[in-house]
């Protein structure tokens, strides 16, 4: 099935658009700074541009007869997991590979992006199934987007002088206050029947499927996240330190990690900062609060008397709500940092899209009736579905392009270099 005219000229925007959009993450960065991986779940900003490059490479131009590849030695060193495919670097040595260089890895893209261009620019024998290949690649560069921004953030921290990403602009906040009870706006939601997942015309990735019908018992979402200033409480009344506020395993990682606060804050005789993109600024205590794990946005919800929200509760509560918030690209191309809050005069006041991404209750497995597509692309979700947690809501280093009310994203419940935040929920 072919497709038609408008649709090819709109992938092939798009497709430029986004592309270039990843070359214009990088331009505040060097060479060195390209290089760096400082964890094993952080990859090189370089190895992101050559791996998405790789994936247009590897399912789209190598099934075509005539297209030569840039480097041979690229299917091995830049694919990241797909075992169909072949084998693969060790990820927890991306940082090792000095060469190819920052430059050849741009040369690499330009290689791929000139064929992709003469590719999506053919007027006859449009594919509609190649097609979708390109739409899925475009949504895997925008998910590597994401993670160019809070990897090096990464990287950046274990510098001792706080280097700046890039100079972004703040909004000024009102002071915040610890929201109990009646402090708190909640919107109630009856019990009932919910439908979820997607179920549309346009993308989505295949772990948004099938839309399903479940119950929801009676439920309260507030309105808004949780704030610095809220956690702060949490801290200076020992949320650390007390042990019948954590799961299990929350409390062991907490107690082996040391951890005290969220990560990247720090304190001196001046008081708490953290470490934002911008560089190093005093904690905000009406932003919202990110940077914590699965294990610390429950803990919190414990002390404060409530609890996370499902993923069917969120969806519920906020699939329906403003998504013009604080995406990446607004941030960027308006000169604002890229951090939670940073821009407080567009969007709702219930920072349900943008901002951070809320941590549920739910752990990250398959719908009812759910199955992953055949060949390699199946490997793109369903074989992570094991102990991780789902989040929902996208965070500000999203793309506003790349966000949906059934989007999942998921992580292991110790995470904490993404932009991740609080969302409370309570049974009513």
């Amino acid at each position: 099935m072919s497709i038609t005219l408008s649709e090819q000229t709109s992938l092939a925007t798009r497709y430029r658009s986004i592309r270039r959009f990843s070359i214009e993450l990088t331009e505040p960065l060097s060479a060195e700074d390209c290089s760096l991986q400082s964890m094993p779940d952080v990859s090189p900003t370089k190895w992101h541009l050559a791996h998405t490059t790789w994936f247009f490479e590897t399912f789209i131009l190598g099934k075509l007869a005539d297209y030569r590849a840039f480097d041979d030695r690229y299917a091995y060193l830049f694919n990241s997991y797909y075992n169909s495919v072949g084998q693969q670097y060790p990820r927890h040595r991306r940082g090792m590979i000095s060469r190819p260089g920052l430059e050849e890895v741009l040369e690499y893209r330009a290689h791929v992006d000139q064929a992709m261009r003469l590719l999506l620019d053919q007027t006859e024998d449009a594919d509609r199934q190649l097609w979708s290949l390109v739409e899925i690649g475009l949504q895997h560069e925008q998910q590597h987007q994401e993670l160019i921004l809070t990897d090096i953030k990464h990287v950046l921290a274990q510098n001792p002088v706080d280097p700046v990403y890039r100079p972004g602009k703040f909004d000024s906040t009102h002071s915040a206050t610890t929201r109990t009870g009646d402090d708190v706006d909640y919107r109630s939601f009856d019990e009932g029947i919910a439908w979820v997942g997607y179920d549309g015309d346009s993308f989505a990735y295949d772990n948004e499927s099938p839309r399903h019908r479940t119950f929801v018992e009676p439920f309260s979402c507030s309105d808004s996240l949780v704030t610095c200033g809220e956690y702060l409480e949490f801290m200076e009344d020992g949320g650390y330190q007390r042990p019948e506020f954590w799961l299990s395993m929350g409390w062991q990682t907490v107690s082996e990690s040391n951890w005290q606060a969220p990560l990247y804050w720090q304190r001196d005789s001046s008081g708490w900062s953290e470490l934002t993109l911008a560089g190093r600024k005093p904690v905000d205590p009406a932003r919202p609060v990110t940077h914590v794990s699965y294990f610390e946005a429950d803990a919190f919800a414990r002390w404060a008397g409530e609890r996370l929200p499902t993923e069917a509760e969120w969806e519920v509560a906020c699939g329906h709500l403003n998504r013009d918030e604080n995406f990446v690209d607004h941030l960027f191309k308006a000169d604002y940092a890229i951090h939670p809050g940073a821009r407080n005069d567009q969007g709702s006041q219930h920072s349900a899209f943008g901002d951070v991404w809320q941590w549920t209750a739910s752990p990250y497995v398959g719908y009812p009736g759910y199955r992953p597509p055949e060949g390699a692309i199946g490997e793109y979700n369903g074989k992570f579905m094991c102990n991780q947690f789902v989040l929902r809501g996208g965070s500000c280093a999203t793309s506003s392009s790349h966000i949906r009310p059934t989007y999942r994203n998921f992580f292991p419940p110790e995470t904490r270099w993404q932009f991740t935040g609080i969302r409370l929920c309570k049974s009513t």
